[in-house]
C-alpha cells in the first residue's frame, strides 16, 4: 500500500517515455481526478523525444514508420484510448481491397490459406488447395480431426504444439513465419502459454485443435453480423492517418496540459529505496539521474525494458534483477524504399509476404506498404518496408545504414525482381528491443511480481511482461494506474 499523510500530494515518477510509460501517466492522471487523489507526476527519458519504439517519418509525401506500423482493433484499450485523445476521426484500417498475404517458400510468392484463425488454418479445404505444403503434410494435419494429443495446459513451445497437433510441414511453412512477424523469435523457443493461450483453451475444451478453431471461427462470424456498429466496422489491423506517432503526440500534449513534467535526455544514475513507520510500511523512493535533480517518489514505474529495469534495480533486490535479466531479447532493424511504381512489375495485390526460418534468408518479412495503407505513399509511388532480425541473429542491428539499404534492396530484387533503384529509403534499428516469451515465461512473471508487490511503490510496465502490442502496453499502463490510484485512495 502506499500511505502519504492526509492533503498531501502523491508523487509517481515514470521512467520511460514509450507508450507503456505515456499511457501509465495518462491513466494515472485521469483515474487520480476521478478518485479526488492529488499527484504530481514526472515523466523521464533518457532519449530527446517521447515514443519509444513508435517512430514515425514524414517526408515528401510519405508515411514511413521505423516501429510498429499499426494495432489490432479487436482489443479493445487501443481504440478507446484513441478515441479519449479525440482520434476517431484519423483512424484508418488497412485497404479491404488489397486484402491478403502471402509466403516465401520454395523459391516463390505463396498466398497464405485463407481461414486462419489465431494463425493457424482451420479450414481444411483451403489447406487442401495450398502449394506450401505437400501432400503428406495435409494429411497429416487433417488427421487431427481423428487425431488430437493432449499436452494438460503444460507450458510447451509453439512448434512442439502445431507440430502435434498439424504436422511439421504446416508449423514450418504457415505457423512458424506467422509468429515470427509478429515476436521475431524462434517458436522453438516460445511459450505458448504466453503467447497464444486460446489454444491450449481449445485443445482442452475440444481435444481436436481443427474443430475447436472450426467452432470458435463459426462464432465469430455470427457476431460479426449481428454487430451493426461501433468495432465491427474496422478492420482488424487499424493506424492513424499520419503515422502512430499521431498517437504519441497527442498524449504527450494532453499530459502537459494536466500538468505532468517531462523531463528528457536525463539517464538514471542510481536508486535509493526506503522504508519508514511501524503499523504502516510507508516508503520513499529517491532516484538520481544525470543531467538532472534528484527526484523522490511514493510510487515508481519502470517503463522499460526488462534488462533496463533491471539495471536501475539492482542495487535495491538483487533478486528481481536477476529475474528482469532472464527475460531475452532479440535486435531488430526495418528499412523502408520507395520506387517508381512502374518499375515494379509485381501487381502487389495484398498487404506483403512472410519468410520462413527454414528458407535461411535474412528478410523476416516484407509489408507492401502503399498497398496495406494506400495514404501512406504519394500517387505513382509504391513504398515497401521490410523487416530483418531473427532470434539468435543480432548482428543485423549492427550493420550500417547503408549496408541494410543494400541488403534490403537485395532481397526485393531475389524475391520480387525489383532491380531498378528506389528514390527513397530509410534505415531503422532496435537494438535489445524484441523481448522473447520463451517457455518458462509466465513464471519469471509471477516471480518478478511477487518481488514487487515485497518491495511496495515499485510497478513494472512495458512489452516484456504481458503483451507485446500497443493495445497491451496501453491496457497493461491503465492497470497499473489503477493499482496506484487505487493503494493511495484507501491509506489516505
Amino acid at each position: 500500500m502506499i500511505t502519504r499523510a492526509r492533503g498531501r500530494r502523491l508523487q509517481v515518477v515514470v521512467i520511460g517515455a514509450g507508450i507503456s510509460g505515456l499511457a501509465t501517466a495518462y491513466y494515472l492522471q485521469k483515474q487520480a481526478q476521478e478518485q479526488g487523489v492529488a499527484l504530481t507526476i514526472h515523466v523521464v527519458d533518457r532519449a530527446a523525444r517521447a515514443g519509444g519504439v513508435i517512430s514515425t517519418v514524414r517526408e515528401d509525401g510519405f508515411i514511413v514508420e521505423g516501429g510498429p506500423d499499426s494495432m489490432l482493433s479487436y482489443k479493445p484499450a487501443g481504440v478507446r484510448l484513441l478515441r479519449e485523445l479525440g482520434l476517431t476521426e484519423e483512424i484508418v484500417g488497412t485497404s479491404r481491397e488489397n486484402a491478403g498475404s502471402f509466403v516465401y517458400s520454395r523459391g516463390r510468392l505463396h498466398p497464405l490459406p485463407e481461414g486462419l484463425t489465431l494463425m493457424i488454418p482451420s479450414k481444411l479445404g483451403p489447406l487442401f488447395r495450398t502449394q506450401l505444403i505437400s501432400w503428406r503434410g495435409k494429411a497429416r494435419a487433417a488427421l487431427n480431426v481423428l487425431y488430437a494429443p493432449r499436452h494438460n495446459g503444460r507450458d510447451i513451445s509453439v512448434a512442439e504444439f502445431v507440430e502435434d497437433h498439424l504436422g511439421r510441414e504446416t508449423f514450418e511453412r504457415i505457423v512458424e513465419p506467422l509468429f515470427a512477424g509478429i515476436y521475431a523469435g524462434d517458436a522453438r523457443q516460445l511459450s505458448l502459454a504466453a503467447t497464444y493461450p486460446q489454444l491450449l483453451d481449445l485443445e482442452r475444451e475440444y481435444g481436436s485443435l481443427l474443430r475447436g478453431l472450426l467452432i470458435m471461427r463459426r462464432r465469430r462470424e455470427q457476431m460479426r453480423r449481428t454487430r451493426s456498429t461501433g468495432e465491427a466496422g474496422l478492420t482488424p489491423f487499424i493506424t492513424l492517418r499520419t503515422g502512430l506517432a499521431r498517437l504519441v503526440e497527442a498524449l504527450v500534449d494532453a499530459l502537459k496540459r494536466s500538468g505532468v513534467v517531462f523531463h528528457f535526455g536525463c539517464s538514471v544514475k542510481r536508486v535509493k529505496y526506503q522504508i519508514n513507520g511501524n503499523e504502516e510500511y510507508r516508503w520513499k523512493w529517491h532516484i538520481d539521474f544525470h543531467r538532472a535533480p534528484t527526484l523522490e517518489a511514493d510510487a515508481l514505474v519502470l517503463a522499460l525494458p526488462a534488462h533496463a529495469a533491471a539495471r536501475i534495480v539492482g542495487s535495491v533486490d538483487r533478486d528481481l534483477a536477476q529475474v528482469l535479466e532472464s527475460i531475452p531479447y532479440a535486435s531488430s532493424a526495418t528499412v523502408s524504399l520507395a520506387y517508381r511504381r512502374e518499375d515494379v512489375r509485381h501487381p502487389l495485390k495484398g498487404y506483403g509476404f512472410v519468410v520462413p526460418r527454414v528458407e535461411g534468408r535474412p528478410l523476416l518479412a516484407c509489408t507492401w506498404t502503399s498497398s496495406k495503407f494506400p495514404h501512406r505513399a504519394p500517387q505513382g509511388y509504391a513504398l515497401f518496408r521490410t523487416f530483418f532480425g531473427r532470434a539468435g541473429a543480432d548482428e543485423v542491428a549492427s550493420l550500417s545504414e547503408a549496408d541494410l539499404i543494400a541488403l534490403a534492396r537485395s532481397e526485393l530484387n531475389m524475391i520480387m525482381g525489383i532491380d531498378a533503384s528506389p528514390t527513397h529509403a530509410w534505415a531503422f534499428r532496435w537494438q535489445q528491443g524484441l523481448p522473447q516469451y520463451t517457455v518458462g515465461h509466465l513464471e519469471r512473471i509471477r516471480r518478478i511480481e511477487e518481488r514487487t508487490r515485497a518491495l511496495g511503490g515499485l510497478y513494472l510496465v512495458g512489452n516484456a511482461y504481458r503483451g507485446v502490442g500497443i493495445p497491451d502496453c496501453i491496457a497493461n499502463g491503465e492497470r497499473v494506474a489503477r493499482e496506484i490510484v487505487e493503494a493511495s485512495s484507501t491509506t489516505q
